[in-house]
């Protein structure tokens, strides 16, 4: 149950968006953090939670192999806050 929290916590952390996509005809979401990912949804709401799922199960797979995931964008130290 841990692990599974501290996963969840991580996924909400990551930087999320979703566009309309022409080509697809459906909403597509995305992750600053993982751009490999996507996720396509009929809906812009499904779309948003849609996406979390592949990151999820990305974090527990780099868990399971010892990975260090990405850190978040938001945690990310910027020229003009040092």
């Amino acid at each position: 149950m841990e692990n599974t929290d501290e996963i969840t916590r991580m996924t909400d952390r990551y930087t999320y968006s979703v566009t309309w996509s022409d080509e697809d005809e459906e909403y597509v979401g995305l992750c600053a953090e993982f751009p490999s990912l996507s996720w396509l949804s009929p809906t812009s709401e499904g779309e948003f939670s849609g996406i979390r799922q592949p990151v999820s199960d990305s974090l527990t797979y780099m868990r399971a192999d010892d990975e260090v995931p990405p850190s978040p964008i938001s945690t990310i130290a910027t020229v003009d806050s040092l």
